[in-house]
């Protein structure tokens, strides 16, 4: 389908959504998040997609967060249900059944970095900035930062940002592990199509099972992630891609997965 905020390609097995607001650095509005769900889910039903890339538009800003322009007047529901649909949005990125790459090229501030933390995998450029700065305008993170970023980086580090509203630089960033790698920026999108052939070349339903068992496990005890783990590990058995797999390793060749 058409859509007036994003931009879909497609390169093969490979998928890049890109937010395409460019004037307005990127930032998410409600038509943008509004498209985003479309999108996601019009790539979580397409077989043919191995592995998604996730960027934003020129070279200034990955999503400069939300629109404030459009934030400015909200009552407290219209505020309320900005924030339910980012989550829900969100979360269809970590529960889809692709891993998404985040090819951060620029500002992630706010919603930017809260979308970028919704992905499996953050790759960056080094002109990349990273913060959450929405107590400086006198808001909470409302796209998820409070809850993602501690998960992601631990709840000291993760507080001091949340409270200061701070903006880090991508080797701060780095650091404390809030991105994977970090690449000039105009080797960035070659580096992330790299990274998610590489994905889309492994077994399919092997990578869409490894990405279920990291996201549901996060939210369960140890002992019920481990079962979970059990059963998905023994649901790869009855695939032709293990058979094709473990032929391959043992006749030194290379596999040809087919998604079986």
């Amino acid at each position: 389908m058409e859509y007036t905020n994003l931009l879909l390609e497609k390169n093969g097995a490979v998928a890049v959504l890109t937010i395409n607001r460019p004037k307005a650095l990127n930032a998410l509005n409600s038509d943008t998040v509004t498209e985003l769900s479309t999108a996601l889910d019009e790539l979580g039903r397409d077989s043919s997609v191995k592995a998604v890339i996730l960027t934003g538009s020129g070279e200034k800003a990955f999503i400069a967060g939300a629109d404030i322009s459009q934030m400015k007047d909200f009552n407290c529901m219209q505020a309320r249900h900005f924030a339910q649909l980012g989550h829900a949005v969100f979360r269809k990125i970590e529960l889809m059944p692709q891993p998404v790459i985040a090819a951060i090229n620029g500002f992630a501030l706010g919603g930017g970095c809260e979308l970028a933390m919704a992905c499996d995998i953050r790759i960056a450029a080094e002109n990349a900035k990273f913060g959450q700065p929405e107590v400086t305008l006198g808001l909470t993170a409302g796209f998820g930062g409070t809850q993602r970023l501690p998960r992601l980086i631990g709840t000291g580090l993760a507080s001091e940002l949340l409270f200061t509203g701070d903006i880090i630089d991508v080797n701060e960033a780095y650091r404390i592990g809030l991105v994977n790698k970090v690449y000039p920026l105009d080797t960035l999108m070659e580096e992330a199509m790299k990274l998610a052939k590489k994905i889309s070349s492994r077994a399919p339903v092997a990578v869409q099972l490894t990405k279920s068992a990291i996201q549901r496990g996060l939210n369960m005890d140890l002992d019920s992630a481990q079962a979970y783990e059990a059963e998905i590990f023994g649901l790869t058995f009855s695939t032709q891609d293990k058979t094709e797999g473990c032929s391959a390793f043992l006749e030194k060749r290379k596999p040809a997965f087919e998604g079986k």
